[in-house]
């Protein structure tokens, strides 16, 4: 599956903070962009893992 996020540079932290707009709460962030990617694709697995265990059936 192919989520479209939000990717922006925060300067202050120093890194790459990820939005997933679909999935409601679902953020990610990383040094930089590669890592951003990387960990948001964890934390998109992890968000609808935890969705599947409340039993939810999160449609698209």
């Amino acid at each position: 599956m192919h989520y479209k996020v939000v990717i922006t540079y925060d300067k202050e932290y120093g890194a790459y903070v990820v939005d997933v707009p679909w999935l409601f709460g679902c953020l990610s962030q990383g040094k930089t962009l590669d890592e951003a990617i990387e960990n948001t694709k964890d934390a998109i697995k992890s968000w609808l893992e935890v969705e599947k265990s409340l039993g939810r059936n999160f449609k698209f």
